[in-house]
């Protein structure tokens, strides 16, 4: 994004509307400092300085904002997303000080999904200044590739299906001289048995494949992010009601995170050497559907009893985990919109956190309060493995109790990852169900603030 196009410039004392951050402490000491004819206009907006409240008021020959916000002193990223949203086009700074982190709330708070629309928005960008020019590029640069995130997953299956992934991952390749390595067909049926079985009934269009990225140095410490693409699903033969289905195109989710984390991570030069895997299928019905009861190989050797086809995410992760695996990693993280367990646990806004370090645990949760991005973690009870049990094979994939399923499905990912490995998994929902400022309904980058915070503290 160039300089003149960029939501957030340099403040070179150019013209521009200036926004007044109130708190509630600051309100009655903010309304002396302001003129009759401010007061009033501030009387009649009923502004009483409550987050996200904003009234507009004269400014000499100009007007001017005043904006609540809960801590003038420590601003959110999302204080000034609303007005991003709601002001006309134009040039603004914040008067007495810097926006600081609600920069990103400023970029984020202008996103719109209008692919599809034949009239979309045309109103102009709104630009927000800042004395902190050295902040730009990399608060801009999380914005994208949380905006990235949402475009991915707000584009229905049909134009977002395996090859729209691949596709991603090219565009990688192409920007940043990373490897790429794609495995499809017989190849892809031989070395990732559980990716071609879930795949294997849909469309030629939307073929199954491996696709896999790898990029720095060598020497570096080598990580490994992994990203569940399932870019639809039906439930297969264990088919969801239409109802369940609605969302299904949000099912790649952990895929657009990957992509997404694997882009900032090469963007910044993070000195690790970085493996990004995306098993990418569609679960779809077809007479060569795999069926409940069924036994899958796997690329670990691990026997799978199909318990559920519905619950195939964790069989297209089982592979890409041991295949991330095999690189002896320091360090695994895997995204998944993977159990409505979770979203019953902790609801859409929380990612529910399983690891097996305390200390990496640790780091993704402080990194994630300190970046407006919260996760919160979820045990690997040793207790609940029994739930997986099968009678004709080394492990169900689906669970027999009723209980505790996000924590079994995390389980089951844990037998594919090497012993001693550090790994984490981020069980996402990827989707918001209602509109916040700077947060619109609709796909959502759920955790990925907070991995990219943790990996920069822990690499940078």
């Amino acid at each position: 994004m160039s300089d003149k196009n960029a939501l957030i410039q340099p403040d070179r004392g150019q013209t521009a509307i200036s926004i007044h951050l109130v708190d509630k402490d600051g309100l009655e000491a903010f309304l002396k400092e302001r003129t009759p004819a401010q007061r009033a206009a501030l009387a009649a907006h009923k502004f009483e300085a409550d987050g996200y409240d904003y009234a507009i008021m004269p400014d000499g020959e100009d007007w001017a904002i005043a904006a609540g916000v809960a801590n003038t002193a420590d601003l959110s990223s999302w204080c000034l997303a609303k007005l991003a949203r709601n002001l006309p086009a134009g040039t603004y700074r914040r008067a007495g000080g810097e926006p600081g982190p609600a920069m990103f709330g400023w970029i984020t708070g202008q996103y719109r999904f209008e692919r599809y629309l034949s009239e979309p928005d045309e109103e102009g960008p709104r630009v927000l200044l800042t004395g902190e020019p050295a902040s730009i590029d990399a608060i801009t640069a999380e914005a994208e590739a949380v905006m990235l995130v949402r475009d991915l997953v707000n584009t229905p299956a049909e134009d977002m299906g395996p090859a729209q992934l691949e596709a991603e991952a090219e565009n990688l390749h192409k920007a940043f001289r990373a490897e790429i390595r794609v495995t499809r067909g017989d190849m892809l049926e031989r070395e990732f048995p559980m990716v071609y079985a879930v795949g294997r009934a849909a469309a030629r269009s939307h073929a199954p494949r491996m696709i896999e990225l790898e990029w720095g140095d060598p020497k570096h410490p080598k990580i490994a992010i992994v990203g569940k693409g399932v870019c639809f699903d039906s439930g297969g033969l264990d088919i969801k009601p239409s109802s369940g289905m609605l969302l299904m195109k949000k099912d790649m989710g952990g895929a657009a995170h990957a992509l997404a984390l694997a882009r900032l991570i090469m963007q910044a030069q993070l000195p690790v050497r970085l493996h990004m895997l995306v098993p990418a299928v569609e679960n779809a019905v077809a007479g060569n559907s795999f069926r409940p009861g069924d036994v899958l190989k796997s690329r670990a050797g691990i026997s799978v009893e199909i318990g559920n086809t519905d619950a195939e995410g964790r069989l297209v992760l089982g592979d890409a985990l041991a295949r991330a695996g095999e690189n002896e990693p320091e360090l695994i993280i895997d995204f998944a919109t993977l159990t409505g367990a979770a979203r019953v646990a902790v609801g859409p806004d929380l990612p529910a956190l399983f690891a097996r370090e305390d200390a990496t645990a640790d780091a993704l949760l402080s990194a994630g309060k300190a970046s407006d991005d919260p996760c919160w973690r979820l045990p690997l009870h040793e207790g609940y493995r029994e739930y997986l049990k099968s009678e004709v094979a080394d492990i169900n994939n689906a669970g027999s109790s009723g209980f505790a399923g996000a924590s079994t499905a995390a389980l089951f990912l844990d037998k594919f990852v090497p012993k001693g490995t550090d790994w984490a998994h981020l069980d996402t929902f990827a989707w918001r169900p209602a509109d916040k400022p700077g947060r619109p309904k609709g796909g959502a980058a759920l955790g990925l603030r907070a991995a990219w915070h943790m990996l920069k503290q822990r690499y940078g």
